[in-house]
């Protein structure tokens, strides 16, 4: 375990730029210990955090948050460096879920196991699970996430198609999504699908999964890799035809994608609940929300994750950091307040039964439905990213062969690429 500590030590900065073995116990802590200056850091603007650190300070009158962004398409670089040379100066900081096991197994993490008990009430079991590394907790979930189809209802109208539901149990296949885009594009449309963000594995896992393959991470130490099996196939061979047919368009890419839906040019858009407020404020048009697809014959999957927060070991000031993070995670007042500056769900189960009426409230005649429908998908259908050591060097390496299979690669043989390349970038952790 040392040596791979070591190792993961040596690659995370280049992994994680790429990308765009425990600490001490923690526990819980005396509130009379708790005073002075939290140092939290993380990649939102200060804005979105205001309103929970005002609400911490008032219930807190000794703790002082102190609030320092960094950009997102440099914060992980930066906080593993700042990690790396034990920064104390950083108490409390925002971890991507997917790369807790990493900055866990370096030591960066505090071990914050004595609250399990609390974590597992407080969440989903996804969103509970996603924090353990090495049977040890070491964040706790302040946002989560899922997909929903969303679609142009006065494009389908066109095409003679009837809106789908927005009851889960009327969940639409892929197939028949696809056959309705196409029958879209055939009445006016310019495109009849697309998913928000086409390269990346938080939005395609659910289809790999949903046609009967696995995450790619598996093991006992979660670094046996297949990335090549028949559900792996199946998903991506479907997806590269969906780009081939012209079904989906290429050229877009990122959180662009949105604009096309709201420019009236794809009939589905597969988003985010984020997309609800931009779309309540910009789609000047007919739009409702449903459930995302699943294979047919297949399971019914949606992802799940977003940020968890948690104490840098370095910290001079455990006390104060872990009274922070708790009212931020554990406290459904505090949880809900870290989402009224924007539009995420949040972790907290008693927060999110109270937000997503509002969310719904949003969106209007469009939205109707949809908190009960984000509620079912967290509780029945949410799968979680893997929890692996090796997954930062993963996701940037599959990224990239989702990216070339969009862009007319041929699945099979950039699969088999994908898995040799993950191989020999995990090499040195097995």
């Amino acid at each position: 375990m040392k040596r791979q500590v070591a190792l993961i030590a040596g690659l995370a900065v280049a992994a994680l730029a790429l990308s765009s073995c425990s600490g001490s116990d923690a526990g819980t802590t005396d509130s009379e210990d708790a005073a002075g200056t939290v140092r939290f850091l993380g990649p939102e603007d200060p804005k979105t955090f205001a309103p929970v650190i005002a609400a911490f300070e008032e219930s807190h009158p000794d703790i002082t948050v102190e609030y320092t962004q960094v950009p997102f398409d440099q914060y992980a670089t930066t906080l593993q460096q700042r990690l790396s040379a034990k920064d104390d100066t950083i108490d409390v900081f925002a971890v991507d879920q997917p790369n807790l096991a990493q900055i866990a197994a370096q030591g960066f993490l505090e071990d914050l196991s004595a609250l399990k008990a609390e974590a597992k009430d407080a969440t989903s079991a996804a969103q509970f699970e996603i924090n353990i590394y090495d049977d040890k907790m070491y964040a706790l979930s302040i946002w989560n996430s899922t997909q929903m189809l969303f679609y142009n209802k006065d494009l389908l109208a066109a095409a003679g198609i009837d809106a789908p539901s927005v009851e889960p149990a009327e969940r639409w296949t892929w197939e028949q999504t696809a056959d309705a885009g196409r029958a879209a594009q055939a009445a006016g449309a310019e495109s009849g699908l697309l998913l928000e963000q086409v390269e990346a594995y938080y939005q395609l896992q659910p289809l790999i999964e949903s046609a009967g393959g696995g995450s790619g991470i598996s093991g006992p130490e979660m670094l046996d890799l297949d990335v090549t099996d028949d559900g792996w196939q199946k998903a991506l061979s479907w997806y590269a035809e969906s780009f081939e047919s012209g079904l989906s368009p290429r050229g877009v890419g990122g959180f662009q994608t949105s604009a096309v839906f709201t420019d009236q040019k794809v009939a589905f858009f597969v988003g985010g609940p984020w997309d609800v407020g931009g779309f309540a404020a910009n789609a000047a048009f007919d739009w409702g929300i449903a459930p995302q697809p699943y294979f047919e014959g297949g399971a019914e999957v949606t992802p799940t994750g977003s940020w968890s927060w948690g104490i840098n070991t370095a910290s001079t000031n455990k006390a104060a950091a872990q009274e922070f993070l708790e009212f931020a995670a554990l406290d459904p007042t505090g949880n809900l307040a870290t989402t009224e500056a924007t539009t995420i769900i949040p972790a907290n189960t008693e927060a999110a039964a109270e937000y997503l009426p509002t969310l719904e409230g949003l969106a209007g005649e469009h939205g109707a439905g949809v908190a009960e429908l984000i509620t079912s998908e967290i509780d029945d259908t949410a799968v979680a990213r893997p929890v692996s050591v090796g997954y930062v060097q993963f996701e940037s390496l599959i990224n990239k062969a989702f990216g070339d299979i969009r862009n007319g690669a041929d699945p099979a043989e950039r699969l088999e690429q994908a898995q040799s390349q993950i191989e020999d970038a995990w090499s040195q952790l097995q």
